[in-house]
């Protein structure tokens, strides 16, 4: 897997290979062409678009990868789309070696709310602040379902929006080291994804038990390695969109 020599990928204790990827069985001419309207339709069918949802409530079993007794912070990221040559492009982000913790991680613009703020908000402001995104060109289509980001113990909202053309986008030096984007039928493109089954002791695993096994997810695309939060956001969008089943790790129960 493509990794900066400055911010390696951690290697935990003990690890085994996990699953083939859940679109694993689909042709191959049904990954690509994915365009915008497929992706608004999967998203509008979605059942995890509903509203109200409390900022902060993540889906089990990923609220036991949070630390016990810790403050929970809620955060919101955008997941930008548009589309080129009739294939559906997301927009990534390389996060700033200056920021306090995922440094040079690939991750989507966003951050933690400000007080009374709501996540489409939020991930609006945040993408306007980290990489020039005119909130006036976005066009929010949903959430997904929140996370936990272990390293940070916040919970993470992905914000869908779709955009009608590729933008201009300009890094915020300070937060962002690089902005790129790949489609999304390039994520699903034979060999770039890998599933990796992590045991880290002290740390829940998906059974809720100190030091049992989740899931870890991998995408190697654009000469980088997407894995963490940003890595299992893609995956459920990518699954809602190839009408797959995600996986039940991801799910609630």
């Amino acid at each position: 897997m493509p990794s900066s020599p400055r911010n390696p990928l951690p290697q935990p204790p003990l690890k085994r290979p996990g699953h083939p990827p859940p679109w694993d069985h689909l042709p191959a001419g049904d990954r690509r062409a994915i365009s915008l309207d497929r992706v608004r339709d999967a998203l509008t069918r979605s059942r995890e678009l509903q509203t109200g949802r409390e900022p902060g409530q993540a889906h089990e079993p990923w609220r036991a990868l949070l630390a016990e007794g810790g403050e929970v912070r809620p955060a919101a990221v955008l997941v930008p789309l548009f589309e080129e040559g009739g294939e559906t492009r997301v927009i990534l982000t390389v996060r700033s070696d200056q920021l306090r913790s995922h440094q040079g991680e690939v991750a989507f613009p966003g951050g933690r709310l400000e007080p009374g703020e709501g996540v489409v908000d939020a991930a609006l402001r945040e993408a306007y602040e980290e990489v020039g995104l005119d909130p006036a060109l976005a066009t929010v289509v949903g959430e997904l379902a929140p996370l936990p980001t272990v390293a940070s113990n916040t919970v993470m909202t992905p914000v869908v929006a779709t955009l009608e053309e590729r933008p201009t986008l300009q890094a915020s030096p300070d937060e962002v080291d690089r902005v790129f984007d790949v489609a999304l039928s390039d994520l699903v493109a034979e060999g770039v994804f890998h599933e990796e089954w992590w045991s880290v002791p002290g740390r829940p695993g998906v059974s809720g038990l100190p030091g049992g096994e989740f899931p870890v997810w991998f995408f190697a695309v654009a000469d980088e390695t997407v894995w963490g939060a940003t890595a299992r956001t893609l995956v459920e969008l990518i699954c809602l969109v190839l009408e797959v089943p995600v996986p039940s790790s991801l799910r609630a129960r």
